[in-house]
């Protein structure tokens, strides 16, 4: 059966150290979640969290040992923002390729969290998964993502259209692409802040009970697969 939101929400973001990542977390935060900052690098990690009032979980999504420990640890979320990416311009059929690495970071990795949540979810009626993805992974739009990053973010949308059917009542997922964003990934170029881009995946974050669950979104509309 399905329940009404937690009062104060637990969400977990990963690769929220910096950039996208710790705007949703500031943003969520600023909307009465109780937030962990999950990140690979402990020291920028833990300063981000201080820095907005959040916790702080080390998760280097490589390493599936340690980071099953330590979701089963924090007794898993109630919002689960798949953010952590990897991108890197290699063709596929070198030895350079980052296929391998982008898969486990951006499809494997994201899985796993959402299997260890389960158990909360179960127990709550309550939860939300946000994917970020990327029109680079849209079919619609020419899967155009360099190296793996195409191939991952495409799985990551296919695993967001078949997974409502595999989850507890009351559970909500969707991806988003936030669009071309000022980070380390997207360049000084990039037309849109951070806290811009975070717009649509707190948006998903913090969908009522009538809101919409297995779709891929760009600025709050639908996006093509």
């Amino acid at each position: 059966m399905t329940s009404p939101r937690p009062l104060r929400p637990t969400a977990l973001v990963t690769g929220a150290n910096r950039g996208l990542g710790l705007a949703i977390a500031e943003a969520l935060a600023a909307k009465g979640c109780a937030v962990t900052i999950g990140a690979r690098n402990k020291t920028q990690g833990a300063a981000a969290a201080r820095r907005i009032g959040a916790g702080f979980l080390h998760l280097d999504l490589l390493d599936a040992e340690a980071y099953c420990d330590a979701l089963i640890g924090a007794g898993g979320f109630d919002i689960l923002v798949n953010n952590a990416g990897t991108l890197k311009d290699a063709s596929l059929l070198t030895p350079a390729s980052d296929f391998t690495e982008a898969m486990e970071v951006m499809v494997m990795a994201p899985l796993d969290l959402i299997r260890l949540c389960v158990p909360r979810w179960e127990r709550t009626g309550w939860g939300r998964i946000v994917n970020i993805s990327s029109d680079w992974g849209s079919h619609a739009e020419g899967l155009s993502g360099p190296g793996g990053y195409g191939v991952a973010k495409a799985a990551l949308n296919a695993l967001t259209r078949t997974l409502p059917r595999d989850l507890p009542p009351g559970v909500k997922i969707n991806a988003c692409c936030p669009g071309w964003v000022r980070t380390r990934m997207g360049g000084a170029e990039a037309p849109l802040s951070p806290a811009e881009a975070a717009d649509t995946p707190v948006w998903l974050a913090t969908l009522p009970e009538d809101g919409p669950t297995g779709g891929f979104f760009r600025d709050r509309h639908p996006l093509g697969w």
